[in-house]
């Protein structure tokens, strides 16, 4: 009997391209599996909760910083305006002296400013805020004789010596000098942020801009972002200002 012989042997060819299919099946195989340590799973964590964190606080200030300026739109006028409302007290901010020691061109402009309204019987006193923390500097005395040396009598002049800051100077308005209404005089970059103040601090204010001449404020505006981030940390903690002292009424005359 003799053995059967195949002549054709059926054979299946090999693929000649990788089947799709296997591929994500493969390679799950083939990575290695290497395990998350808690250390970096913390990391991880906090690194994400920071950026969170961040990217709501910077949204927070910037709808804070929107609705600090629309306040001051309506609230703010040009220093001869015809329907600038009287107050009894122009609240005069502080700008720094220059190097011979007189007023800066901000300065200058806030004071001739208030002296516009005192003379236009918009305001009845001149309450002078800035900073004299150094015997050698005296920024309320510089305001106080180029006041008088516009025509202002001394005996309307009220000078706060401790008006280091925005915040300062109109926390003492309210607890010191007793004002609950003022017009605020100062720049047009620093109106919002003064007016915002006084007013949660509780003393009514309106502003004045005092921009009368050119001069560049683009430092003072990059500033004002700090400033007012700092001051919305002094109002959620409810800070107080370094120095309040006695009692002071604007209808005495200091001297």
């Amino acid at each position: 009997m003799s053995q059967q012989k195949y002549k054709y042997v059926a054979t299946r060819p090999l693929p000649t391209t990788p089947n799709p299919k296997m591929g994500p099946r493969k390679w799950a195989y083939h990575q290695p599996v290497r395990a998350r340590s808690t250390l970096g799973t913390i990391v991880r964590r906090l690194m994400i909760a920071t950026i969170v964190f961040l990217s709501l606080l910077v949204l927070a200030f910037i709808v804070y910083k929107l609705w600090v300026d629309s306040q001051a739109q309506g609230l703010t006028y040009a220093y001869d305006a015809p329907n600038l409302p009287h107050n009894h007290v122009a609240l005069v901010m502080g700008a720094g002296l220059n190097a011979s020691g007189g007023p800066s061109a901000i300065l200058y402009d806030r004071v001739a400013t208030a002296t516009d309204l005192y003379k236009e019987k918009k305001v009845d006193k001149l309450l002078m805020t800035g900073d004299n923390s150094e015997t050698s500097y005296n920024e309320v005395e510089v305001m106080r004789r180029t006041a008088v040396g516009l025509g202002v009598p001394d005996k309307d002049i009220v000078l706060d010596y401790a008006g280091f800051n925005t915040w300062d100077s109109c926390y003492r308005a309210r607890e010191v000098f007793g004002l609950k209404a003022a017009t605020v005089v100062t720049q047009k970059f620093h109106l919002p942020r003064a007016l915002h103040t006084c007013n949660y601090l509780g003393v009514k204010s309106i502003g004045v801009t005092a921009d009368r001449q050119h001069y560049d404020t683009f430092d003072n505006e990059m500033r004002e972002l700090p400033a007012l981030f700092a001051n919305a940390i002094r109002v959620i903690i409810n800070d107080r200002p370094r120095f309040l002292g006695d009692p002071v009424d604007v209808d005495q005359p200091q001297r």
